[in-house]
């Protein structure tokens, strides 16, 4: 018998350390050749490590988490024969995958260790006993969903990767009328002392990495204004009446983007990237609008490529395609990078005001938030009208207030008027 090590492989672009992100085998599992021994991830991308031979793991060489250099012992197997530990120097072919969650969620009482397997259902349907102080996996999102529904989430059987509870498994849980009532009353009221750490790891540490540095580094301000959105939103109620069934249905981010889109036209200085270390500012005249997109792993940022050659429904259906993509983890690292501004909206839930964080290297960010109807005074008369706020942060290192302001009170004219929206 002998032994073949693998190597944490040189995955290219000049990186090198990776964060090792999760095992998908443990010391003493038997591999094939070419399944997926880990997973390990870079600034942009999930990347899966798989063996290059058949045999039986017996050393992993970090726990998830870890940041480990490239060429550092990544696993040690024991293989048929002496082995070929020079040669695995050379480490098996890494395939590059879209950035997904974890399979694992690493949660512990007192220090990170290895996450253990889910624990398995009391039953195969939609409920399962969980102990009271056992918090199941489950994105905010559905958090927020199962709040609203009145579901304890400890009482739905997840379906996810690691035991997650989806959307789906809160849909399966109330179709068979499983619901809060069927919990003690008293439970509602119990003390509590139990207390988690969860170790910051994989997606959740590079969202972290990144919004510090973007606030260390640029000089953020924001910007509100608030837009009176009847008129584009009867625009768009007509449009989706009219060629809603052929052309599919239009949400209000791609009016928009195509307001981003002309407003550039004027204001070429927010639509760039600067390189603080060369003291660089690169303007472009292609509009790659970063659209930040919640997924169960946290924020990304799929990138709507060439919006200013793009009709309506063609930003819609690839606004759509990208979000699905991120979502499902299942977005490539050339669709989550190379944007030159972004959009970033909360939807339903987007608040009256909020400051964006800048996604570095652009100068620019563009935030939505939530449509209100509310008495407004126009001409004398009081009407009922659609109001919105956008809510914009900029890197006064590049970006005057004044260029800032300009620049939002161009979109709002845009939106206020959606025929100047098509006037070249």
């Amino acid at each position: 018998m002998g032994t073949h090590v693998i190597k944490m492989p040189d995955i290219g672009e000049g990186i090198a350390e990776v964060e090792l992100s999760v095992w998908h085998v443990k010391v003493g599992d038997m591999v094939v050749e070419d399944q997926v021994l880990a997973d390990v991830m870079t600034d942009k991308a999930m990347v899966d490590i798989p063996s290059p031979v058949h045999g039986k793991v017996i050393a992993l060489g970090g726990q998830p988490g870890e940041v480990m250099a490239v060429g550092s012992v990544l696993i040690s197997i024991e293989v048929e024969g002496a082995g070929n530990v020079k040669e695995s120097a050379q480490p098996a072919p890494v395939k590059e995958v879209p950035v997904a969650a974890p399979k694992v969620e690493a949660v512990v009482e007192s220090k990170p260790v290895a996450a253990p397997a889910p624990k398995a259902a009391v039953c195969q349907g939609p409920m399962v006993a969980r102990a009271a102080d056992e918090r199941p996996l489950a994105s905010p999102a559905v958090r927020k969903h199962a709040l609203d529904l009145g579901i304890q989430l400890r009482l739905v059987r997840g379906t996810g990767p690691a035991g997650r509870v989806l959307h789906e498994d809160l849909d399966a849980y109330l179709a068979q009328g499983q619901s809060n009532a069927s919990a003690p009353v008293a439970a509602a009221y119990a003390q509590r002392t139990d207390e988690q750490q969860i170790p910051v790891i994989g997606m959740r540490r590079k969202i972290a990495q990144r919004m510090q540095d973007a606030t260390q580094r640029a000089a953020h301000f924001s910007y509100v204004e608030e837009i009176d959105v009847t008129a584009v939103e009867e625009l768009r109620a007509h449009l989706n009446e009219k060629h809603g069934a052929t052309r599919g249905k239009l949400t209000l981010l791609p009016f928009l983007v195509r307001a981003m889109v002309v407003a550039l036209r004027d204001f070429p200085q927010m639509n760039a990237r600067y390189d603080d270390e060369a003291q660089v500012i690169t303007r472009l005249g292609a509009v790659h609008v970063g659209v930040a997109t919640q997924s169960d792993v946290g924020l990304m940022v799929p990138v709507v490529r060439h919006a200013e050659a793009r009709s309506l429904w063609d930003s819609a259906a690839e606004i759509a395609r990208l979000a699905n993509a991120a979502r499902n983890g299942k977005a490539s690292r050339d669709e989550l990078s190379g944007s030159t501004i972004t959009l970033t909206s909360l939807g339903a839930l987007g608040g009256i005001v909020s400051t964006p964080v800048l996604n570095l290297p652009e100068v620019a960010i563009v935030g939505v938030n939530k449509i209100v109807e509310r008495p407004m005074v126009i001409k004398g008369q009081i009407v009922i009208r659609k109001m919105m706020n956008l809510s914009s942060s900029f890197d006064h290192r590049v970006v005057d207030g004044m260029d800032a302001a300009l620049f939002i009170q161009a979109i709002r004219g845009l939106l206020e008027q959606p025929a100047t929206l098509f006037v070249d």
